[in-house]
């Protein structure tokens, strides 16, 4: 027998486990958080969250099947995936110590990201990610009945969204503390380029994938 509150339970707990575990997105919120500052962050955090809609959108109307079902299209996202994680390792492997008179402000070596180019940062990052595609796809063939209801589904969609964002902008609030950020400006160009290694690898691992 269908059952819509034990069904969301098992929604919600896969999504907490996924969006929890360290990968690109929690990478980019961190960046943010250290390089940016909170609003930057935040902004980040609300563009990973939006992210997550597109992927439940595509799944609603079946067309995730249609993705992971063909592989020259599926090679397409990895690739364009592998690019953007390269293009921020590279970003972040170019950093350079910070002026000793700027430590204690956050971002006053250079002008912080507009909200806008804070939000696209953390939508693409998610969007352009193909684990993220994958999981959706199997949550709604394996998890999600196709005797619920479209409108139930599309809220499940929404309390994905909304915990996403809640999540990160908790890890915003966590790495954007004074002490953090005072150590971070200290020693910044080191967690950058740490950072800037983290998404090549990211990116290396989905050039192998789409290569194979």
């Amino acid at each position: 027998m269908h059952d819509p509150g034990m069904e969301f339970a098992k929604v919600a707990v896969a999504h907490l486990l996924a969006v929890a575990s360290p990968g690109p997105d929690f990478a980019i919120v961190l960046r943010q958080s250290l390089r940016h500052g909170r609003r930057t962050a935040i902004w980040t955090s609300v563009g990973v969250g939006m992210a997550i809609l597109l992927h439940v959108a595509y799944s609603l109307l079946g067309l995730g099947f249609v993705l992971t079902g063909s592989p020259a299209t599926f090679a397409v996202v990895k690739t364009a995936g592998a690019a953007y994680l390269a293009w921020l390792g590279i970003q972040g492997l170019r950093a350079r110590p910070r002026p000793p008179q700027v430590v204690g402000e956050v971002g006053a070596s250079e002008p912080p990201p507009t909200a806008r180019a804070a939000w696209v940062a953390g939508f693409l990052t998610n969007a352009l990610n193909p684990k993220a595609t994958l999981f959706f796809v199997a949550l709604f063939a394996a998890v999600i009945s196709p005797e619920t209801p479209k409108w139930l589904q599309a809220g499940y969609g929404l309390w994905m969204a909304a915990a996403t964002v809640g999540w990160f902008v908790f890890v915003s609030l966590v790495f954007t503390r004074e002490a953090v950020r005072s150590a971070f400006l200290r020693h910044g160009h080191w967690v950058d380029r740490a950072l800037g290694l983290v998404f090549l690898a990211f990116a290396a691992r989905l050039a192998i994938a789409s290569a194979g």
